[in-house]
């Protein structure tokens, strides 16, 4: 009997992506020694078409099946960092979906019930996994399938422990991929294969577009902030008076997310239907780990109108007015980025015609459909709609003048800033709710924008005359499901370039 056979306990960590969900997919696994970390068996097959479930379903029958092949009577400890699989093979979550249930069962029958237990780990500690899972899909677009000698994941896992242990950094026995994206870079002596998306399904540490990575881009977009005005559908900076002349409005709804569970993403619903209610969550260096994959939400703003560049209010309650020849142009150059980035799983518009148009230009490049939310339309601005500014202005002075000092205040007939922040905060709370763990491009308006980012950051009301959004411009924001929210990236035009 081998000394592997001889092992009274294996660590199998397992992981599956789907580049669509439903897409091409694949999954990866990996065995490991609980004293070393050493990979003592690694699985990784590309299967064709197949959502992120069933691949991360299969990534699991893989490892169990290798470790039952080099030690059937070990205890078998399971980690991935797909929460519905964890909850569901753990008997928590009841399992409903017709593809899951065979595979689940076929997982189950593998070892004997009780050797095996299930723990859940976050994302970044189950590299190993997932580095095999994208080199499967990798295979499956050149038309191959995985092969272990061409695999690099476990020299990444190893080079990263002899990494971690250099540097004195604590981890995790048997953790075999602590500190692989360092050590790729260091492999490669640049940047190298890079991690995998928040949603599992892309090859990038975050989403990003035009090839700019979104830490990075966060900065870059500070920094390309212009004293010129830019075309907008509301004014913004610095046509309007900046602090300390608009007056901070305590009673307006400026909620943050340890303030109320009305700004906080929804509780995340697995397929069972199970519902996970988190505490309420802390902020900062103090905030404990998610739970799981964030609902990553890229938010596109509309390509231009004929409105647009006169600077002209132009929200829900005027003409509907449609994508300029311009804006048209705008709108095929970010499907473009978005096709080539990958990581788009869902298309969720605004209603109005700008936003459709501008989603369904990317839906075509992304072989995906679009799903309307009212609630990402634009401010209705009343009289003031198809005005400048300046015509505004003149027309309606002490109205401006409390529109400006005051969320609460609402132009003639029109829609206040607090009015858009509350129906806003009950789009976002159904978005996160039914797409937890999955990125999903929303197109929609200035406003809006302004208004998820505001409320991510626990920002005073004011802070939307402080922001700059370009048309076409993209951002994004993270919800986990603790009730954190992480800006990631503010007005970004590099594929517009």
């Amino acid at each position: 009997m081998s000394g592997a056979a001889r092992l009274r306990e294996l660590i199998v960590e397992a992981d599956g992506g789907s580049r669509g969900n439903p897409g091409p997919a694949g999954y990866g696994a990996v065995v490991l020694d609980p004293v070393t970390g050493e990979a003592l068996a690694e699985a990784a097959e590309y299967i064709g078409v197949a959502t992120n479930n069933v691949a991360e379903y299969k990534g699991l029958l893989a490892g169990l099946r290798a470790a039952r092949e080099l030690a059937p009577d070990a205890s078998v400890r399971v980690r991935m960092d797909s929460k519905l699989v964890v909850e569901q093979m753990s008997g928590r979550w009841k399992i409903k979906h017709p593809d899951m249930k065979p595979l689940a069962a076929e997982a189950a029958r593998i070892y004997p019930p009780g050797q095996v237990s299930y723990e859940w780990i976050p994302r970044e500690r189950n590299k190993h996994a997932d580095r095999l899972a994208n080199e499967a899909m990798d295979a499956g677009r050149e038309g191959r399938q995985w092969q272990p000698s061409t695999s690099r994941a476990a020299l990444d896992a190893s080079a990263a422990r002899v990494a971690a242990d250099a540097a004195g950094t604590p981890r995790v026995v048997g953790d075999a991929a602590a500190g692989a994206a360092r050590a790729r870079a260091a492999l490669a002596g640049a940047t190298g294969p890079l991690a995998p998306a928040p949603d599992g399904t892309g090859d990038a540490p975050h989403p990003e577009v035009g090839g700019t990575p979104l830490a990075a881009a966060v900065s870059a977009a500070a920094d390309r902030t212009r004293e010129a005005p830019q075309p907008t559908d509301v004014p913004q900076a610095p046509d309007v008076p900046q602090a300390p002349d608009v007056p901070q409005v305590t009673d307006a709804p400026q909620v943050t997310s340890a303030q109320s569970a009305a700004t906080a993403p929804a509780p995340a619903v697995s397929d069972a239907g199970a519902v996970a209610t988190p505490a309420t969550p802390s902020v900062g260096w103090a905030a404990p780990a998610d739970l799981g994959a964030p609902a990553t939400f890229v938010l596109l703003r509309h390509g231009e109108t004929a409105l647009t560049p006169e600077k002209r209010f132009s929200g829900s309650g005027g003409r509907d007015p449609e994508l300029s020849a311009a804006g048209r142009r705008q709108a095929e150059a970010v499907a473009a980025a978005l096709a080539a980035r990958g990581t788009v799983q869902e298309i969720v518009s605004s209603p109005l015609l700008r936003c459709r148009q501008t989603a369904l230009t990317v839906a075509g490049r992304l072989g995906l459909d679009v799903r309307i939310e009212d609630g990402l339309r634009e401010t209705d601005f009343g009289a003031w709609e198809g005005l400048t500014f300046a015509e505004a202005r003149e027309r309606y002075p002490d109205e401006l003048n409390a529109w400006l000092a005051s969320p609460k205040a609402a132009p003639p007939g029109g829609e206040s800033f607090a009015a858009v922040s509350r129906r806003v905060a009950a789009a976002r709370d159904r978005l996160t709710e039914r797409y937890a763990g999955r990125t999903v491009l929303l197109v929609t308006h200035v406003t809006p924008i302004k208004t998820l980012v505001r409320l991510a950051l626990g920002a005073p009301p004011e802070a939307l005359f402080r922001m700059e959004l370009s048309a076409a411009s993209i951002s994004a924001v993270a919800y986990y499901r603790d009730g954190n929210a992480s800006v990631r990236l503010l007005n970004d035009t590099s594929h517009l370039r």
